[in-house]
């Protein structure tokens, strides 16, 4: 028996190899399937099943396109419901894979059809789960992205408390757990940063699974401090449903190189936005007028899915050199398929035509405290809501970069800001999508709240309000 977790930190996704006697499962593969089929090729195994632990939210599955290649059984725990073929499993059945087996245990809670699946060994001993987004390392799947109008968030929680107490804890205590998120995922609240540990560990740990908590007070604590969820969340959701075009094709028409004339006519008319994926400090120096920067370099799939609201929305790219293959790619993981290509040459192909350059005016903290200390600065922190409440700025003005496209009105266009994230990556973000709708009185700070700490600038802690 092989087990390999296959994790891609930019979407805090783990994806499972198992293989016995020459036949092989994959549990919510990626978009982008050929891993998949050379790992199995190279080992001279075949793809048998390919395991959905549910209608995934936050990036689209690779199901359709591996069945289609391989032949292999796409399965869904009970209640799933596609527009393709698959094998629907009941609640306890037994999956034979070579000399092992998988059995499925409905889990419904963050989903109605979430299942997670039990790999027994060739001894028929409990080895390990496939948890889904049923249990993570720390916490448990969130249970508001499947409601309806005769289901709420409240019935989901109380679904999941039954499946983690009757499916999960009466396992051993050292059943592996592999999870599908881990920390950095919008799945959960509080997740760990490892991606496989042991039930025994997580029934002693994990504020979800105590004995002696009560229904009530898990559905309290399940749903206490939820954000919301993501816009493309439910895009998503839909095309795992529905199926997609195939990846082949996606990156065929989208992975094209364009000169500057084409690359600007296809902004100017087929209303492409230029998204600009190079690092932000090159960004900063020299970018395309009216571009939006989301890097790489950062959580680049996530950050597209929330603030480009528009999932057809199309797409021409400046990358870096060799860069626009993986751009496209991970495009596509969270269902924005519609790229028409790439800047052939890039930003200096861009400037050897004469094209229009903008820049982004960024300085360091010491230089932002030192202007703070003279002026009466306007000051916008665009981290999250948990990390402006822990620490910030006195008199800064907050928004999440999440709520960037609901929240930009609450910000004068005649003033100039100074704009700072946790880090420096958030923050050009921010600028950019201020930029090309016509703010441009905008300074980035280097380094974000991190080299500001460093300063001696005054800072606000978080006290919690009084409850008398």
């Amino acid at each position: 028996m092989k087990i390999e977790q296959l994790y891609t930190g930019c979407l805090a996704q783990g994806a499972y190899y198992i293989e016995s006697e020459g036949e092989v499962a994959i549990i919510d593969p990626l978009r982008e399937i050929e891993q998949y089929v050379d790992q199995s090729q190279s080992n001279n195994a075949k793809i048998k099943y390919i395991l959905e632990t549910h209608f995934h939210a936050d990036f689209v599955s690779g199901h359709v396109d591996l069945a289609n290649k391989t032949g292999a059984k796409i399965v869904y725990g009970p209640g799933a419901s596609t527009d393709y073929d698959i094998y629907s499993a009941k609640d306890g059945e037994e999956l034979k894979l070579g000399k092992v087996t998988l059995k499925v245990l409905h889990t419904p809670g963050h989903t109605l059809e979430s299942t997670t699946y039990l790999l027994r060994d060739e001894n028929g001993k409990d080895h390990a789960i496939f948890s889904g987004d049923t249990l993570f390392l720390g916490d448990v799947g969130r249970p508001d992205l499947a409601i309806k109008s005769d289901l709420t968030k409240e019935d989901l929680a109380e679904m999941l408390y039954d499946s983690l107490r009757n499916k999960i804890m009466p396992l051993a205590d050292d059943v592996i757990v592999y999870p599908a998120h881990g920390a950095g995922s919008a799945c959960g609240k509080n997740l760990s940063k490892e991606t496989v540990g042991i039930l025994g560990e997580q029934k002693r740990t994990n504020y979800a699974l105590r004995e002696d908590m009560t229904k009530e007070e898990f559905v309290k604590e399940v749903l206490d401090g939820i954000a919301p969820p993501p816009q493309y969340f439910a895009k998503n959701a839909m095309m795992n449903k529905m199926g997609y075009d195939t990846f082949d094709n996606v990156l065929k028409t989208g992975n094209v190189p364009l000169n500057p004339e084409e690359f600007e006519a296809m902004a100017n008319h087929e209303s492409a936005l230029v998204l600009d994926v190079r690092p932000q400090s090159e960004y900063i120096k020299g970018h395309i007028p009216n571009s939006i920067f989301i890097g790489l370099n950062g959580s680049f799939a996530p950050w597209v899915g929330a603030l480009i609201t528009d999932i057809k929305q199309p797409i021409i790219l400046v990358a870096p050199e060799g860069k626009s293959k993986e751009a496209v790619t991970r495009l596509s993981r969270v269902g924005y398929d519609n790229t028409l290509g790439y800047l052939d040459g890039g930003i200096e192909a861009w400037k050897a035509a004469g094209k229009d350059i903008d820049t982004l005016e960024s300085i360091s903290a010491n230089e932002f405290a030192h202007r703070a200390k003279s002026n009466d600065l306007n000051v916008l922190d665009v981290r999250k809501d948990g990390e402006y409440k822990s620490m910030h700025l006195e008199n800064a003005q907050h928004f999440s970069l999440d709520f960037i496209n609901e929240k930009m009105n609450e910000i004068d266009k005649n003033k100039t800001y100074h704009i700072h994230c946790a880090g420096g990556y958030r923050s050009v973000i921010a600028a950019s999508i201020l930029k090309a709708r016509g703010y441009d009185k905008l300074v980035d700070i280097a380094g974000g709240f991190g080299a500001i700490k460093k300063t001696d600038l005054p800072t606000t802690d978080f006290v919690c309000p009084s409850t008398l």
